[in-house]
């Protein structure tokens, strides 16, 4: 299985023989399972202090006094520190404490990436996944491409292969998020768009991270949050013919 191979110019340039991980098999449950595992480990702990609500100089007033016998605030008649009385303490606040990590088994999270990158040559599930695109996949760029520092040259790039379109289409599907997110530093919700895979980072990282829903990530640090993101496989992914080499001289060991 060959791949077609252009230039900074967009030109094709030549072919390029896939890794034989390209001819994977789809298995979207695996890629679902590793996605979600990945995105529960990142999960920061949080809840209130295990005294919170009870630091109160609340008492109960005792009985004769015609209300009920929750504690309350001595300078007035507040109730405190009970769950069930307004202002009182939570019941069942989140447990810092609490794991909420998954699990997954190694020969399974292997399968996973190997079935999401194979995903990312095939035009109909990238398609599904919304993307706009008119060249063939997978995309293999030159070497060249790893060398770019500047914002500026890599949209020339992405103008002349006629992937600069999907950038655009992530910049203008920005929405606001429904709830209280909105409060929380999480107003908008971003879409995602190309992932950048190259053997090294020699300023490319730097020069992408400004571009809407664009990704960047050496291949020996490829995921299947990467790959996949939202737990759905096909993302449109630019290779460069050295991160190949590298997945084909592993896949041989």
């Amino acid at each position: 299985m060959k791949a077609k191979v252009i230039d900074l110019s967009g030109n094709e340039v030549g072919e390029v023989e896939l890794p034989s991980i390209f001819g994977e098999e789809y298995r979207p449950d695996l890629i679902k399972r590793a996605v979600l595992s990945a995105q529960a480990n990142r999960f920061q702990p949080k809840g209130p202090h295990r005294r919170s609500g009870m630091h109160t100089s609340a008492r109960s007033w005792g009985t004769c006094r015609g209300v009920s016998r929750v504690p309350r605030i001595i300078s007035g008649r507040r109730a405190a520190r009970v769950p069930q009385a307004t202002g009182g303490r939570k019941a069942h606040p989140p447990k810092p404490e609490a794991d909420k990590t998954e699990k997954i088994n190694a020969k399974e999270k292997k399968k996973a990436i190997r079935s999401a990158i194979a995903a990312t040559a095939d035009p109909i599930l990238v398609k599904m996944r919304g993307h706009k695109f008119s060249a063939d996949l997978p995309l293999v760029v030159q070497n060249d491409l790893e060398t770019l520092d500047r914002t500026k040259d890599v949209q020339t790039f992405l103008a002349a292969s006629g992937l600069l379109d999907d950038v655009m289409r992530a910049k203008h599907g920005r929405t606001i998020r429904a709830g209280r997110g909105t409060m929380r530093g999480r107003k908008y919700k971003h879409r995602k768009s190309l992932l950048i895979v190259a053997s090294q980072d020699g300023g490319l990282k730097r020069a992408v991270r400004n571009l809407p829903g664009v990704d960047f990530a050496t291949v020996e640090k490829l995921n299947a949050k990467l790959l996949a993101p939202g737990t759905h496989a096909g993302r449109l992914t630019i290779w460069t013919e050295a991160s190949l080499k590298w997945l084909g001289d592993k896949d041989d060991r």
